[in-house]
């Protein structure tokens, strides 16, 4: 039987275990605002509602994917971002008008260090892996599906990468490449007690690498990811530990919700459905429902991939009306509705306006007309979040970020990876990315194909 050497560093214990001095205690990962000195965003609640709820300007109703409603990014990314997402931030407090943000407290580590993947590591949650080679991860019935347990509750170090198919397969997915590359570890002169260790600096490496070199370009644009890569942060700068900004948890980083589908075609046998309720998680992926990731992400040989949604400032129906297996029981109907919940959420931690944020950066703020919110008696300036979407929408045609938002969410990863003296950019020279995403989700596909 193999084993692995049990590690205590830091990367493998979670938030939950700093209430116990093992090795060296973690403090407790917190937010705060970015921006501190900017005037918190206020509107009535019943605006924000007006806004974000069904048959509100946040709903584009039930019109069917169009090349006009589509952008160029491939459509695999905006699931990608969530995956990122789960990773580093996990605010479980309850949806609230108004929240005491220094009570707030981040689950995940201010890292992207695939803690929603390794959780507490093979000694801290052997559930997690192979009982007889525990430097691989545990995979479910023909290596189909994530693992579960009898009721089909996946067994996750994030419970939220089950949400729905997509996120559960990619999850899947970054565990096969894991278990891939320890078998190339272990075509190396590495001891077998450093294995897991060794495959899991490298798997966060690439991780890391696709996020600089693929994820960020495509979301920001070059010029700006190569701007903060090379010339460092310039609002982003925490003194003492990284935290993660309210600004891009609350608002920036929910770009993606805008750029989700009413459909996807997941196989080259299947018809389109929508997320939700057809791919609704928390329960096994039948056969029917395997992602075939050539049809997500843009890979050599392929046909081109289904394409994201633009941003734009709308969401997709069923956004506009989430399940109760995602939302809970409401007993405001409105919070079914991803935006009023975002909307929402921005206030309740009291976001600035995203005039106020595009003055602060440097850029033209939108005008009032461009914002598109008179319409509904609204000629004050703009949530955040929604203010995010519509400057994508005018200043990129809703491909990428605007200068608001590309600023936020480029200098917030970048600057987390920066700050982790662990991170690929403190990589031996000798180190060497094993390629693009799609690249290595077509290898993990070919590997379980034979």
């Amino acid at each position: 039987m193999n084993s692995t050497r049990p590690s205590l560093r830091t990367h493998c214990l979670s938030p939950a275990r700093t209430r116990r001095p093992i090795d060296r205690p973690v403090g407790p990962a917190t937010y705060a605002r970015m921006f501190p000195d900017l005037e918190s965003f206020q509107a009535d609640e019943a605006f924000l509602h007006a806004l974000g709820r069904s048959g509100g300007v946040c709903d584009c109703g039930d019109v069917a994917d169009s090349p006009e409603s589509l952008s160029s990014t491939a459509a695999g990314w905006p699931i990608f971002g969530q995956f990122v997402a789960h990773d580093i931030t996990a605010d479980r407090s309850a949806l609230q008008s108004r929240a005491d943000t220094a009570a707030l407290r981040n689950a995940r580590t201010p890292r992207l260090d695939l803690d929603c993947l390794y959780g507490d590591g093979p000694v801290g949650q052997p559930f997690l892996f192979q009982r007889d080679d525990p430097a691989k991860f545990l995979l479910g019935a023909d290596g189909a599906d994530v693992p579960r347990n009898a009721e089909g509750i996946a067994i996750l170090s994030d419970p939220r990468n089950d949400s729905h198919m997509l996120v559960s397969q990619l999850h899947l997915a970054m565990l096969k490449v894991h278990n891939a590359i320890v078998d190339d570890v272990r075509q190396r002169p590495v001891p077998e007690d450093q294995v897991f260790e060794t495959a899991a600096r490298e798997m966060r490496w690439q991780y890391q690498s696709i996020v600089l070199h693929e994820f960020l370009p495509a979301l920001a644009g070059q010029s700006l990811v190569d701007q903060v890569v090379d010339e460092g942060t310039r609002f982003f700068r925490p003194e003492d530990q990284p935290f993660i900004p309210l600004e891009f948890a609350d608002a920036a980083y929910r770009y993606g919700h805008c750029q989700i589908r009413h459909k996807y075609q997941l196989n080259r046998q299947s018809e389109p459905v929508p997320v939700f309720p057809d791919l609704l998680g928390f329960r096994p992926v039948p056969r029917e429902r395997m992602v075939d990731w050539t049809l997500f992400f843009d890979a050599p040989g392929s046909p081109g991939a289904q394409r994201a949604k633009k941003i734009d400032g709308r969401l997709v129906r069923s956004l506009i009306q989430l399940p109760v297996a995602i939302t809970g029981e409401c007993t405001i109907e409105d919070y079914h509705s991803l935006a009023v919940r975002d909307l929402q959420r921005g206030q309740g931690v009291g976001l600035p306006s995203g005039e106020s944020v595009a003055r602060r950066v440097g850029a033209k703020p939108l005008t009032p007309d461009e914002v598109g919110l008179g319409s509904v008696g609204w000629n004050g300036e703009t949530p955040l979040w929604y203010y995010i979407l519509r400057e994508a929408d005018v200043r990129t045609g809703g491909d990428q970020l605007g200068p608001v938002g590309g600023r936020i969410v480029t200098e917030v990863l970048v600057g987390l990876i920066d700050r982790d003296p662990v991170s690929v950019r403190s990589a031996d020279r000798s180190w060497q990315s094993r390629g693009t995403l799609a690249g290595l989700l077509g290898l993990v596909a070919a590997t379980a194909a034979r």
